[in-house]
């Protein structure tokens, strides 16, 4: 159980922090957009590359530098886009509660969800490589109970970050709440953007 709290709090210190990710699920939370859904495949995806960390799949993305650059420039020209998109809806003057920026439908939703998570190179930092070389230090049956808890961690912060935006819903019947929120969707996303596209040229460099 030492190994099961320890992956539990790495896991929500490395999750707990503002990212693109989590911006992307507050914000539909809060529109009360498949606030179950959303949290559920983030866990899921989480709990996958926490898992191929732990098996090492860390130690063979780190010897093949060609991957890392090929998914900072793609995720980078998504969440460049992804901005723009909230940013177009902070400058709307359309009836906010209604046009607000986002996945329109299930399949949109799920689409946007799988992009925010596995385009995102920061994510795989987070998991498969931190996580993983961590694991490392842990033996057989431990390890398992690391990734788990990191997993649990995850699980635990998503459905908590859904569910709490989903609570705040009523705050957000003045449309400037609205404009806010996309405005600072917008900034999150163009700054974590930039931080790839910066990595990147130190990467080709």
């Amino acid at each position: 159980m030492e190994s099961y709290f320890t992956g539990l709090a790495l896991g929500a210190g490395l999750i707990i922090a503002i990212g693109a990710q989590n911006a992307f699920v507050l914000s539909q939370g809060v529109r009360r957009r498949y606030h179950i859904i959303i949290p559920l495949l983030c866990s899921i995806s989480d709990a996958l590359l926490i898992a191929a960390g732990v098996l090492g799949v860390g130690e063979f993305l780190s010897s093949k530098p060609i991957y890392t650059i090929i998914g900072s420039a793609g995720g980078a020209l998504f969440l460049t886009w992804f901005g723009i998109r909230s940013f177009r809806s902070f400058l709307s003057t359309e009836k906010l509660e209604e046009e607000s920026d986002g996945p329109q439908t299930l399949k949109g939703a799920i689409l946007f969800t799988l992009a925010v998570t596995w385009l995102n190179p920061h994510v795989y930092i987070d998991t498969v490589l931190l996580l993983g070389g961590i694991s490392s230090g842990f033996a057989g049956s431990d390890k398992l109970y690391f990734g788990a808890g990191a997993a649990t961690a995850s699980m635990v912060w998503f459905f908590s970050l859904s569910l709490g935006g989903r609570l705040l819903s009523p705050l957000f019947k003045n449309p400037k709440a609205w404009k806010i929120l996309d405005l600072a969707v917008a900034l999150i996303m163009w700054f974590i953007a930039f931080t790839l596209f910066r990595d990147l040229l130190t990467m080709v460099g």
